[in-house]
């Protein structure tokens, strides 16, 4: 006869995993708030208990991320990106910077080039809700725009392997830029248009250039590394 605390790890492992699926299949996409804890019990049919040892052992490997009186959240879709983001996590807030303006720059020369024509009407959209976002004081709904948008120019790259690494380490940059999107105003607007138009256009080096323009000056402002 086998032990319950045998077959009760057991179902939690499996938990785990189905739990995993729903990330990496889509349904639950990165970024989005997953289901509240009774609704994973009754679509699970598992207890409670074995629900939060399932999602405790995803946020633990860097897959989900729980924020105090907001619920659970998708940070990662897959183990190369939750050990990029656990790497990420302990840097400073310039090399992070130096690090997205790298990734970002090259992303937004390669969507240039490679973007379709879907990809475009998918940047307009999202830069538009980029600019609703700041009508209101939410920072964190600033920071769900603004990210979705700069994803979306890593998107258009069709570079899965770039989508990997920069998903993996977007946490990071939505943190470092939390302060950045608390003003009344938003002093980055029309860098934001000026480069999904240099991307709509196919224009590789002014969207670099204007990636550039909108992360380089965060960076001269920090004290130069000792």
């Amino acid at each position: 006869m086998s032990s319950p605390n045998l077959d009760r790890t057991a179902l939690a492992t499996r938990l785990t995993e189905a739990f995993r699926a729903r990330v990496t299949d889509g349904h639950w996409p990165l970024g989005s708030k997953i289901p509240t804890e009774p609704e994973l019990v009754e679509w699970s049919g598992a207890g409670r208990n074995t629900v939060r040892e399932a999602i405790s052992s995803l946020v633990q490997s860097g897959i989900l991320r729980r924020e105090q009186g907001r619920g659970t959240f998708v940070l990662s879709v897959s183990d190369l990106r939750s050990s990029v983001s656990r790497r990420a996590a302990a840097t400073s807030r310039r090399d992070c910077l130096e690090l997205r303006l790298a990734l970002d720059a090259a992303s937004a020369r390669i969507a240039a080039v490679r973007r379709t024509d879907d990809d475009a009407a998918r940047l307009t959209t999202l830069l538009d809700e980029r600019r609703q976002a700041w009508s209101g004081g939410d920072v964190h709904e600033r920071i769900r725009a603004d990210s979705a948008l700069h994803r979306a120019v890593v998107g258009a790259t069709h570079n899965p392997l770039l989508e990997e690494v920069y998903d993996g380490l977007l946490g990071m940059f939505e943190e470092v830029q939390l302060h950045d999107v608390a003003g009344d105003t938003d002093d980055l607007a029309q860098l934001h248009a000026d480069l999904i138009g240099a991307i709509v256009a196919r224009d590789a080096t002014a969207a670099a250039a204007t990636m550039s323009a909108l992360l380089q000056p965060m960076i001269n402002e920090l004290d130069p590394p000792e």
